[in-house]
């Protein structure tokens, strides 16, 4: 989910979190009081107005914020709290597994000609792309129940990070003005992440782009525009095409851990000479690439060398979960 690192837990992703009964209360609470409905009309009032001011038109706002409440369901997924959180290899085995391989292969062949021509003009692999997409919303497949506007609406009102909602739902808010999708249809996670590239609205605002040359950049049904729309991030980003993302290697047992950070960086051959190979014992290619150490397990754990691109997929998400997930998938799709 681009730009949501705020939002989204870091690695270690959490799973069947519950909330405890008096969060439960009160988010349930929350849609229900007459005076909590009341403050809720009053500051959609002023919200209104502060979106005609930045050119929303009225007919833009009535439909997509006449009759319009707080989800406490959105409530609940924002504050609810881990139970237990998956380890680096349940991780892995989730959200990398050879179904997904073998059906990231399957897309990447069924939509090869827009791949191919999307990967030319940004300048980022056809694997990539599919990797991403299938990690976002399992090529499509799940992108989100909750209304992006209404969902919005209430992460705004809820005032823990009001700040921040509030500006993503003015853009929401943009995106139907500016006509590129109906607000019915505006789907989305509980957090307002959208479509098939699961983008943020400041996400959309900056780096969406209408790849068919339809008039609309839709990224929640137009393959071309969700491609597209998903390469130029990257590529904005400074991804480098002739470049891996990383790759996985082998520490030697006195290794420091502290070593394994992302301020820390040396060239491959610089940690080829401190004893860094790749996983079967072999030494590593010489190379002059800036590369990190990354222990995603810590020291017990499988080690990677992170490249630039590693760091670009972070800035999608910054979950070092999530970046060896995409560069690991998008290397099994080609057979890497």
């Amino acid at each position: 989910m681009a730009e949501t690192a705020g939002i989204l837990s870091e690695d270690g992703m959490a799973v069947n979190r519950f909330w405890c009964a008096a969060f439960l209360t009160a988010c349930v609470a929350l849609a229900t009081p007459a005076v909590a409905q009341t403050d809720f009309e009053s500051w959609l009032k002023d919200l209104r107005k502060e979106a005609a001011d930045k050119g929303i038109s009225g007919t833009t706002l009535d439909a997509a914020l006449n009759g319009i409440k707080p989800i406490p369901r959105v409530i609940e997924l924002d504050r609810k709290q881990p139970e237990f959180t998956l380890t680096f290899k349940q991780y892995m085995d989730r959200v990398v597994p050879r179904a997904r391989v073998e059906k990231g292969r399957k897309k990447l062949s069924e939509n090869k000609e827009l791949l191919t021509k999307v990967s030319r003009e940004f300048s980022v692999p056809p694997q990539f792309i599919v990797a991403f997409w299938g990690i976002e919303t399992d090529f499509g497949r799940v992108t989100g129940g909750f209304k992006v506007v209404d969902a919005l609406a209430t992460l705004a009102f809820d005032g823990r990070r009001s700040a921040f909602f509030r500006k993503e739902l003015l853009l929401a808010l943009k995106i139907l003005n500016e006509g590129h999708i109906k607000p019915g249809v505006m789907m989305g996670s509980w957090a307002g992440a959208m479509g098939q590239a699961q983008f943020m609205p400041s996400s959309f605002d900056g780096y969406a782009v209408d790849y068919d040359k339809d008039g609309r950049k839709d990224i929640w049904s137009t393959r071309a525009d969700v491609f597209g729309s998903a390469a130029n991030y990257l590529s904005r980003y400074g991804w480098r095409a002739k470049e891996r993302w990383g790759r996985q290697v082998k520490v030697p047992d006195s290794f420091d851990p502290k070593q394994a950070d992302l301020k820390v960086m040396k060239s491959v051959s610089e940690w080829s000479v401190a004893g860094v190979t790749l996983p079967d014992g072999t030494a590593l290619p010489k190379s002059t690439l800036s590369a990190s150490v990354i222990l995603p397990a810590g020291a017990e754990g499988p080690a990677y060398l992170a490249y630039n691109n590693y760091r670009v997929i972070l800035r999608w998400n910054r979950s070092h979960y999530f970046a060896i997930a995409v560069g690991s998938l998008a290397d099994r799709i080609v057979g890497r």
